[in-house]
């Protein structure tokens, strides 16, 4: 599995993002096309930073305050030159920042540094260049915070800003305090990094590294390298192989989706290999009712089926509590002749057992339902008897199922 590291060890900023993941190999003609559609073509040179070569990236815009829904206006505008992944993912973005921007002043506002065409250039080429990378996941370890205060539109703020302080608060990122003043984690980094984690960072086990990428920041500190460092790895620990005894489970609560779209989203994550999905109604915040969705998978799948319940629900964060041990019953599926009323047919039946002792003994529920359909019975009587020819067809012993035909 090839999985995206990124490590934040001095922050991190839309700019310096795409710029990392660019120096990693993402497709930099492609990163380009979909900046330049809502700026100048950016500059991208070859800097260093305490000693360290990375990539700057540098867009040449103006400033603007828009709101939430003009951002997203500007985005569709430039939808044509932007794979439509990296575009869906980029309105993620903006809107976790909408979100904590709400939650902080307490209503809708205009986005001011975070709202300029620059700022959307730089999620919309971090957005493409993650896409262009083909990983399987992303992880990120602690992020490195800045301290002190600085000024901006709203006036004086304290770092980190409340906004980058609320996105965090529900990403389930780690971070650590920083020795230098100033904001090295910008609301727009939170927010990418947010959006772009797929695998907690203390999963990941033993892997080989395959490519590495700096992406610089604007200011060069002495003897501390002002960059952010992106690295494509494959894991190599076998803990990354599919077990039937260990299973992670995926988890989400969603409150503005229907009951249709609920069903659709387990009917989904099952068609794409989810060993058990369900939605149990929960009591969210201030008493709003919701669905807490819960998808039980093997790790292989944890990546393909986090990525399906953000697209199905709308959710902005998937938790993953990783690797299970799981109670795991022998099971078999044998086909059994089974008379009902004169009728015959051959149904399968499910049996399972604890060492050598049989415990369960379960019809095929699909296949029982279209039998009483065309015998116009009852389905619970046609299950109750094809439990019963399971029975009576175990050995005396009970020491193993019948053979399958």
């Amino acid at each position: 599995m090839h999985v995206l590291i990124f490590d934040p060890f001095h922050g991190a900023a839309g700019d310096m993002i795409t710029a990392a993941l660019l120096d990693c190999g993402a497709d930099r003609q492609l990163v380009m096309q979909a900046m330049q559609a809502v700026v100048a073509e950016p500059g991208v040179t070859e800097v260093t930073r305490a000693g360290i070569r990375a990539i700057k990236v540098e867009t040449h815009s103006t400033s603007a305050h828009r709101t939430f829904s003009e951002v997203m206006t500007r985005i569709d505008a430039a939808a044509s030159h932007i794979p439509e992944e990296a575009l869906i993912m980029a309105k993620r973005v903006f809107k976790r920042i909408n979100d904590a921007e709400v939650k902080v002043h307490g209503k809708q506002v205009h986005f001011h540094e975070v709202g300029a065409d620059d700022a959307i250039a730089d999620v919309i080429g971090a957005c493409t260049a993650l896409h262009s990378l083909g990983v399987d996941g992303v992880a990120v370890m602690p992020i490195t915070l800045g301290q002190g205060v600085a000024t901006g539109s709203h006036g004086v703020f304290p770092i980190p800003a409340p906004a980058t302080v609320a996105i965090l608060n529900t990403s389930g990122l780690l971070t650590r305090p920083g020795r230098e003043d100033g904001e090295m984690c910008t609301p727009t980094g939170a927010a990418l990094l947010a959006e772009f984690s797929s695998i907690p960072v203390t999963t990941l086990g033993t892997y080989s590294l395959q490519s590495v990428g700096y992406g610089a920041g604007a200011r060069d500190y002495e003897g501390t390298p002002n960059v952010i460092r992106a690295l494509i790895v494959e894991t190599v620990d076998d803990s990354d192989l599919p077990s039937e005894n260990s299973v992670d489970i995926l988890e989400t609560n969603v409150d503005d989706v229907s009951g249709e779209i609920i069903a659709h989203a387990i009917t989904q994550c099952m068609e794409r290999g989810a060993r058990d999905a369900s939605a149990i109604p929960v009591v969210m915040k201030k008493g709003r009712p919701g669905y807490l969705f819960r998808v039980i998978c093997t790790r292989d799948k944890s990546v393909e089926l986090s990525r399906l319940m953000a697209m199905d629900l709308g959710t902005l964060g998937i938790r993953c509590i990783p690797a299970v041990h799981r109670f795991f019953a022998e099971r078999k599926v044998v086909d059994v002749t089974v008379e009902f009323a004169g009728n015959y047919r051959v149904m399968p039946v499910k049996f399972a057992w604890l060492q050598d002792e049989m415990y369960s003994v379960k019809a095929e529920f699909d296949r029982a339902r279209d039998w009483a359909a065309e015998l116009g019975v009852p389905v619970r009587d046609i299950i109750r008897a094809v439990e019963n020819a399971g029975r009576k067809s175990i050995k005396p012993s009970l020491d193993q199922v019948p053979d399958e035909d």
